[in-house]
């Protein structure tokens, strides 16, 4: 068993797997092989001798009560009288060895151990994989395109692993070709025996724009800015809630970069669309008020999961944005279904106002604004 110990060995260095769990793996797998091939019926033990790196096989034999049913199973069980022929200071519930040569195994029986110890070194390397890689779900990875199929789905080979990039979680308009460097998030990482390791990138979730800031300012990175939310219609627009506790630092403007350098470049990874980046608020109806940017808005309400958003006619289509896409952000960003309530006199009372201010012909400024209050 010497040549089997010193190929699990190459395996493991090969592999980079830890000798504790290849030698799990052999002592598993001698002992299916020894079920399959000598007697399902007896219970075995293997044990490794790591100082002579020798294999041993055991027939493992509990003692039990004399008078128990069990003794019928000579196989497994021997009574506490039989016992103490053999070992004087015996008690029931230890156990009883013996050891079995493995140079006696058939070929069949040595080649059944090679294909189990293959499948179990095999399921070690996969397990290993994906527990590095679950490790890594929601952060960007990057690798190459080695084949795009007739569904369009792209697969791409990252260090020991393919990955697909399904069609559906591609920006629209983007194409890829073989050889091109392609970096994605990591949205998902499954194991099964039939397919192995199955990797699942996504250009398309929110978490793509958010690593992509995460890369590109230090800020955040460093975690003094952070990103609250982050909503997206990939390939056309997003916003990005934004905060700090530092009271130097303006998280918008720091995420933006001087003369949008910072944001251009994120825009660019993601096929020029769009980014509004908007600082966060607690109060509610600040954050909704300035997540409808660039649109202004006069008032907001809130009525359980539901806010009404007071907006003039000049201001409406701004807030509701191409194609509706401006509102849905804002709601999607917020968590809150969002209702414009269109208000057409508001100039009309202005002007009112300031008429009326006219008329009582206040001395000084602070007159004037007292009276405009008061209107």
């Amino acid at each position: 068993m010497e040549k089997i110990l010193d190929i699990i060995e190459g395996i493991s260095y090969e592999k980079g797997l830890p000798i504790e769990s290849v030698s799990e793996a052999v002592k598993e797998a001698i002992v299916k092989v020894a079920k399959e091939t000598l007697d399902s019926n007896i219970s075995y033990e293997a044990e490794i001798d790591k100082r002579n790196k020798t294999l041993h096989l055991y027939q493992v034999i509990s003692v039990c009560e004399n008078d128990s049913p069990n003794v019928e199973d000579k196989n497994n069980f021997i009574s506490l009288n039989e016992a103490k022929k053999h070992d004087n200071d015996i008690k029931i519930g230890d156990e009883l060895r013996y050891e079995l040569s493995l140079e006696d195994m058939s070929r069949s029986a040595v080649n059944a151990l090679f294909r189990e110890l293959e499948y179990k070194i095999q399921r070690l390397i996969e397990t290993q994989l994906f527990d590095k890689y679950k490790s890594q779900v929601g952060k960007i990875v990057s690798g190459n395109v080695v084949r795009i199929d007739n569904l369009s789905n792209t697969y791409v080979e990252i260090d020991e692993i393919r990955a697909i990039l399904p069609k559906k979680n591609r920006i629209k308009g983007e194409d890829f070709k073989v050889g091109q460097v392609l970096g994605a998030v990591l949205k998902h990482v499954s194991i099964d025996r039939q397919n192995g390791i199955m990797i699942e990138l996504s250009r398309t979730t929110p978490k793509m724009l958010e690593e992509l800031l995460r890369l590109e300012v230090p800020e955040i990175k460093d975690g003094e800015v952070e990103i609250v939310n982050c909503a997206r219609i990939p390939g056309e627009r997003a916003k990005v809630s934004l905060k700090t506790t530092s009271a130097k630092i303006d998280p918008v403007g720091a995420t933006v970069g001087i003369k949008g350098v910072r944001i251009n470049a994120v825009s660019k990874e993601l096929k020029n669309e769009s980014i509004d980046c908007i600082e966060y608020s607690a109060q509610p109806e600040i954050y909704i008020a300035r997540a409808l940017s660039p649109a202004l808005v006069i008032s907001v309400t809130l009525e359980n999961n539901k806010a009404i958003v007071s907006i003039t006619s000049e201001q409406k289509p701004k807030a509701i944005g191409k194609n509706g896409i401006n509102i849905r952000l804002a709601s999607m960003l917020t968590g809150f279904e969002i209702e414009l309530k269109e208000i057409d006199n508001l100039n009309h009372n202005i002007q009112n106002i300031n008429e009326n201010t006219a008329q009582e012909a206040p001395k000084n400024n602070l007159d004037i604004l007292s009276s405009l209050f008061k209107g």
